[in-house]
């Protein structure tokens, strides 16, 4: 459920703002200036954050550097000035939305949801970013380069199956996967994967990464449940 605090001085906007929103299934708090606002923010943590420009006490710019500052929560602002002047201004201070007074609560509603998004695919590619290389047990994995490094910083060569097994263990470390779930994980268009041919690139990526066949540490047979990366992966 979307956490939502609503800084607005004018208590028949809040109050009309807190049940419109409610309807769409946010949580929504609300305070009537930037004292107020400061100290919901600091016993509380919210989604989002919907602050008038023009408060009693402080301007919405400056709450709004002090949130990017603070906890970088989303800020829409909403204000009666709606010129591009105080559009840029309140953008450049770190807004990530802008809407002018007089609106349609519904168009808020979407401009609420456009903000979350972009801020949940933000981090999904700052996720993706940092897991472009992973290391375990000495060796670095780029997934970009498509490339393995050995602890002794020799590259080793990987065939495509190879890479595909191999991103399939380390984004699963510690966990049992099936020889099903490997084949799942390791599609790919024109390539028919079966039983034997992931068995074939578990016994060839062993000898890459010099696990014992007999006794393998890195990639273990688990009897009659498939195979387990056991081993620690930081990205």
């Amino acid at each position: 459920m979307t956490r939502c605090l609503v800084v607005d001085d004018d208590r028949e906007i809040r109050e009309a703002l807190q049940e419109f929103l409610q309807r769409f299934g946010m949580t929504v708090s609300t305070a009537a200036d930037g004292a107020e606002m400061r100290r919901l923010m600091t016993v509380g943590s919210f989604d989002v954050v919907v602050l008038d420009l023009m408060l009693p006490d402080e301007s919405g710019l400056t709450l709004c550097q002090w949130v990017q500052s603070h906890c970088a929560t989303p800020v829409l602002m909403l204000t009666a000035q709606g010129d591009p002047i105080s559009r840029v201004l309140g953008l450049e201070m770190g807004a990530d939305d802008y809407l002018g007074k007089p609106f349609e609560p519904r168009e808020l509603v979407a401009r609420i949801h456009a903000v979350l998004r972009r801020l949940k695919k933000g981090e999904q590619h700052a996720d993706a970013a940092r897991r472009r290389t992973v290391t375990f047990e000495g060796w670095q994995f780029d997934r970009v380069l498509r490339q393995l490094k050995s602890p002794d910083a020799v590259v080793v060569l990987l065939s495509n199956a190879e890479f595909r097994l191999l991103s399939a263990f380390v984004d699963r470390p510690e966990r049992v996967l099936s020889r099903d779930q490997l084949i799942d994980l390791t599609r790919a268009p024109g390539v028919e994967v079966n039983d034997r041919s992931i068995d074939l690139a578990v016994s060839r990526l062993r000898q890459k990464l010099g696990d014992s066949p007999r006794e393998p540490r890195l990639i273990r047979t688990m009897r009659g449940e498939g195979y387990l990366f056991d081993v620690k992966v930081q990205a």
